[in-house]
């Protein structure tokens, strides 16, 4: 007799907790009432996410994985996310750099590298992608100036020996809004002081960076579709 009360209040006690976690859980990420829209917020990802950053870019590997990388803590952190299925973002590595400061990425190269600038004339880099999940930063010490840079398509690029003047990103609040009832807009919510935006085109993911960390923009349908498209072109 005591057996099975004991049994049945650790079912109780487990629904319950099943229960919470489901709150929990339902209430961790906004929905639009159409389930179109999904933000996610900083702190529904990777503690790290919630780490303000000065730059960020998409690269895929070309085996259909798709990784976020975020400059962080003025140089000195770079953290990497896998962003593949925007349902499922997974943090992947957070590197400690040594470098001259804070750095910005400029433009892929051969689709294993991307360029990178430092702020305040510091020079030039190449962040090497060859491990993806475990990139090297090579300073380039041989340049003569660190001028502006033209591209000569995605293995090379073109030095040119004029002052270079970084234009700061100006922060700006985003704000995502429902229409999916246009009788009745609702405002899901404010991203404060964005400073960069990234979109993954084929799952229709937008990233904003900004003074709270990394904020995730789903489009549910967008998803839906690509993971269709994938699923016909395997069979």
């Amino acid at each position: 007799m005591k057996a099975a009360t004991l049994h049945q209040l650790a079912k109780s006690v487990f629904v319950a907790f099943t229960a919470l976690a489901m709150t929990f859980t339902l209430h961790a990420e906004i929905r639009s009432k159409s389930q179109g829209l999904i933000v996610v917020q900083p702190r529904d990802l990777p503690e790290v996410a919630q780490m303000p950053g000065n730059s960020l870019f998409l690269h895929s590997d070309g085996s259909g994985e798709t990784y976020l990388y975020i400059e962080q803590q003025q140089g000195a952190r770079l953290t990497i996310f896998d962003v593949t299925d925007p349902s499922k973002i997974k943090l992947v590595e957070s590197i400690t750099l040594t470098v001259p400061g804070t750095f910005d990425f400029v433009r892929p190269l051969d689709g294993h590298g991307e360029l990178v600038r430092f702020r305040d004339n510091k020079g030039v880099a190449v962040l090497d992608l060859h491990k993806v999940k475990a990139p090297s930063l090579r300073m380039i010490s041989t340049l003569s100036d660190s001028g502006s840079t033209e591209s000569l398509g995605e293995t090379g690029f073109l030095m040119v020996n004029e002052p270079y003047n970084y234009v700061r990103a100006t922060p700006r609040d985003y704000q995502v809004v429902d229409i999916s009832l246009p009788s009745e807009p609702v405002l899901l919510a404010t991203i404060k002081e964005v400073r960069h935006e990234v979109v993954k085109d084929d799952t229709g993911t937008t990233f904003l960076l900004g003074s709270e960390g990394l904020t995730v923009v789903r489009r549910t349908s967008v998803e839906y579709d690509y993971k269709t498209h994938l699923m016909q072109m395997s069979n």
